[in-house]
């Protein structure tokens, strides 16, 4: 009797033995699926980040070289009289705070890009610590902000260039300088562009410094 229950119980623990091994061997893939999975997200998340990085260089960029190739000659008739006109970004202040923002904004976006890619290269965390979400949170606030001042500025004289000012025979000037007006509309509509990607960078931020 004694021999059997003996037996018995080691018939049981072996048993246990091998449905843990059985558990513990279904349970390894199971884990290096789902860490798989999220190595595949994380990696995703960097790529998107280093491709709005990407997108609000080019954005700035295009604002910028919209605004330093606006600039065009012709006649405007006031009272029957026809009077040459020329029209270039730099005299009007609002514009070159267009342009030295934009500029501004494109280096940011540079070294900021050439971080990030970097870091995908490497395979390296994209944001490494939280110092380092908080000087870029920081950093997007700021060039988001000035750009926008910059855009709502740049928007107040091209519309008076477009309407005119009333009781004054002042006509609408975007008629004969048309090509210096779609310049400046560009310009203006990718520094609003470039804002709100930076806003968007921004939020991206707020989110990892929420999580970690």
């Amino acid at each position: 009797m004694l021999g059997g229950r003996k037996t018995t119980a080691c018939n049981e623990e072996v048993a246990e033995s091998k449905v843990v091994e059985n558990g513990t061997t279904t349970s390894v893939p199971q884990a290096k699926s789902s860490s798989s999975q999220l190595g595949a997200l994380l990696r995703k998340a960097d790529v998107a980040h280093v491709c709005l990085r990407l997108l609000c260089m080019a954005s700035s960029v295009t604002a910028l070289s919209s605004m330093l190739t606006a600039r065009q000659a012709s006649t405007v008739t006031i009272y029957g009289f026809h009077l040459p006109v020329y029209s270039k970004w730099s005299f009007a202040q609002s514009f070159v705070y267009v342009v030295g923002v934009a500029a501004a904004v494109t280096v940011y976006s540079l070294l900021q890009l050439l971080i990030s890619g970097s870091r995908l290269v490497r395979k390296s965390p994209m944001i490494p610590s939280r110092n380092h979400a908080w000087v870029s949170f920081a950093g997007d606030q700021v060039f988001a902000y000035a750009l926008m001042s910059a855009g709502s500025a740049a928007s107040g004289v091209s519309n008076l260039n477009r309407t005119g000012i009333r009781h004054t025979p002042l006509p609408n000037f975007c008629k004969p300088l048309n090509i210096f007006c779609d310049h400046i509309a560009i310009s203006i509509a990718f520094t609003f562009l470039s804002c709100l990607l930076l806003a968007t960078s921004a939020v991206q931020s707020v989110i990892w410094l929420s999580n970690n």
